[in-house]
């Protein structure tokens, strides 16, 4: 039994609420991982009774701290603390019906389904490198608005697997990099994965590793309530990211499982649930919360109470102000959409030709001059990408309110870290790499997805036009693959007016978006002079025939040759419609009618630098102008022609397969 605190045996109650709690509720669904929950139960009880700065009836104070459970198999611990802490939108029957169908106490915390979850968990080590983000974002925004407004912590439990995951090193060096000090961690170190002991796969120092990241490091008994709260003391005045290094008992409690694999990710088993209850002295039933204990859970966040009405309080004028109310609007601003109508109109004038990475850049100098809440980024690649203008300043250690992140080279880190600034609140984030090594992103950008957050992805170099880094370096099935996402805008804009619209649509959406740049130089398509975003329909023509023989269906820097094309074959008397399809995602959405104007009841043909994949909705295997196999290292304009993705090609496939 833990020790070494007053009160240590009503503690030990208190966490074994949580313990039982997910014992019986892994049980009744035949599925899940009581393990973690009773091993961290205690860490849990001491965070939300002595430090955790909550408010159950505003789950979405600003200056609330984040706990975020990256070992999110664990869920049960959170959604256990949730309810016995007072959380409005969840009760008994939720934790009755835990990872039954329509329940929103899924299998591993799901954000949005419960006040509380801060993030979607469960791929480990992602919640441990969202954290990075939500710990960034605190430093940015208190550095901006001051301490007085802004001024909480993020926690985090993660567990051996998370601190295994290579995410892990690469999100937890930035943190190190950056002195992100208000990010606290709790490792449960209890040495058993779902194979068996750690050491079958395991022998590092973890805590000397944390030290070599800069962070301050504590190892601590989990199960003493004294010095977990002496921990977190010592971790709230430390100026470094902390890593706790509790030492706990996987399945804690139970008399033939503890400290075993068969507790991880099974039911105990009704024997020995029976053992476990009169091991650790608990004689309610199941779902049973004595009174007395479960009142006092529902008191814990009193402690706040009075901290929180000082905050209103002296924060009121702030708080009501439209430069802190902007900061949570994704509508853009008339200032904003008039500097972008401005854009649109110069370089329509100036006949601007340049690529759409050169473009975003163009973008970006109007955008961060207006919306002064974005936050970009790159994974080494600032020049390459063109995400950082000059009116941007370095976010680091010596200038928390810098907007450019250097990411180094941590792809899958960028884009979990601006996963957690933008569940954070407050900042809109983006992030830049190539295009190809989205394959170390993807996990995150799902993730971003299946959460419905509006991060912004700037992939550049986006096909065989990056010409001589060569086949490695050549994304020929990203964009299939990328499209395949649900709930993810894949935007691939074929001129510099394109690009800001898409920018545009990209800041005013509340999905995440992929931007994906050409490295090649691009004239501009766009014929037509417009204010409206046409960007906003997916789809739109750029030459258009009220009796038309055939359309050419095109993306990015393939709209150019569908228009060559289309030119050559009305010298044939061929009238050939020609559309540019810059987000099927958002094409998709439009009304029947709509789709049925682009498409047309005619042949349609297709032409991207790419895979057919996706294309088929639209088009037939044999109508299609695109990439079968890798690419090839050489000058770009010789790929496209070695590849066959020319003007000539189109026109003879078109006058081949007409109807």
């Amino acid at each position: 039994m833990t020790k070494n605190i007053e009160n240590s045996n009503n503690l030990f109650s208190l966490s074994n609420c949580i313990r039982f709690l997910s014992i019986d509720s892994v049980q009744k669904a035949n599925s899940g991982h009581p393990g973690m929950p009773m091993g961290m139960a205690d860490i849990a009880t001491i965070l939300y009774k002595d430090f955790l700065k909550f408010d159950p009836n505003d789950p979405k104070w600003f200056d609330r701290d984040r706990l975020i459970i990256s070992n999110g198999h664990g869920s049960m611990l959170l959604y256990s603390c949730l309810y016995l802490s007072g959380y409005k939108n969840i009760n008994l029957e939720n934790l009755k019906n835990f990872r039954q169908l329509h329940s929103p106490t899924a299998g591993h915390p799901e954000y949005g389904e419960i006040s509380g979850i801060e993030t979607t968990t469960g791929p480990l080590s992602q919640g441990l490198a969202n954290a990075v983000g939500f710990a960034l974002a605190e430093k940015k925004l208190s550095s901006k608005f001051g301490n007085d407004l802004i001024n909480h912590y993020t926690y985090v439990f993660a567990g051996d697997g998370c601190l295994m995951e290579g995410l892990s090193h690469e999100a937890c060096s930035l943190a190190g990099h950056l002195k992100l000090n208000k990010l606290i961690v709790f490792f449960d170190d209890n040495s058993i994965s779902i194979d068996g002991p750690t050491s079958l796969s395991v022998s590092e120092d973890t805590a000397k590793r944390y030290e070599a990241y800069g962070w301050n490091v504590q190892k601590i008994d989990g199960h003493n309530y004294s010095e977990i709260s002496n921990a977190i003391k010592q971790a709230k005045k430390n100026t470094l990211p902390t890593l706790i290094c509790c030492k706990t008992k996987i399945g804690y409690g139970s008399p033939n499982k503890e400290s075993k694999s068969s507790s991880h990710g099974s039911p105990l088993g009704e024997d020995e649930i029976a053992l476990t209850r009169k091991n650790l002295n608990w004689e309610s039933n199941p779902f049973e919360i004595p009174e007395n204990l479960l009142n006092e859970w529902r008191n814990f966040y009193l402690r706040n109470k009075k901290f929180k009405d000082e905050w209103m309080l002296k924060n009121k004028e702030i708080i009501n102000s439209d430069s802190f109310k902007q900061i949570f609007d994704l509508n853009l601003s008339l200032k904003t959409i008039n500097s972008i109508n401005n854009f649109k109109s110069k370089h329509f004038e100036e006949k601007t030709s340049c690529a759409t990475r050169k473009a975003s850049e163009l973008s970006l100098e109007i955008l961060n001059a207006n919306i002064d809440n974005l936050i970009g980024g790159s994974a080494d690649l600032t020049g390459s990408n063109n995400t950082k203008t000059k009116n941007m300043t370095q976010f680091n250690s010596s200038n928390y309110n810098g907007n450019y992140i250097y990411f180094g080279i941590r792809e899958h880190a960028m884009a979990a870290v601006m996963n957690g600034i933008a569940l954070h609140g407050g900042l809109r984030p983006y992030g830049g790499t190539f295009l190809v090594f989205t394959d170390y992103c993807r996990p995150s950008i799902r993730l971003s997805a299946l959460m419905g957050i509006p991060t912004i992805y700037v992939m550049t170099h986006d096909s065989i036009g990056l010409g001589e880094d060569g086949p490695t370096h050549q994304p020929i099935e990203h964009l299939a693959s990328l499209r395949a996402i649900p709930n993810l805008n894949v935007i691939r804009p074929c001129d510099i007016i394109e690009t800001i619209e898409a920018w545009q649509f990209a800041l005013e959406s509340n999905k995440p978006s992929i931007l994906v740049l050409t490295r090649q130089n691009l004239p501009l398509i766009r014929k037509e002079k417009t204010k409206e975003n046409l960007l906003k329909k997916g789809a739109y023509f750029i030459i258009n025939y009220e009796t038309y023989d055939t359309t050419i269906l095109a993306t990015g820097s393939e709209v150019e040759i569908a228009n060559l094309a289309s030119i050559e074959l009305a010298k044939d008397g061929i009238k050939a419609r020609v559309v540019s399809i810059p987000c099927f995602e958002i094409f998709e959405k439009q009304t029947e009618e709509y789709k049925e104007s682009i498409i047309g009841s005619k042949k349609c043909f297709g032409v991207e630098a790419g895979i057919i994949n996706g294309w088929e909705r639209y088009i037939r295997n044999d109508d299609f102008l695109g990439m079968k196999t890798f690419g090839a290292s050489g000058p770009y304009k010789e790929l496209y022609n070695h590849f066959g993705i020319t003007v000539k090609n189109l026109v003879s496939k078109i006058k081949k397969n007409i109807n």
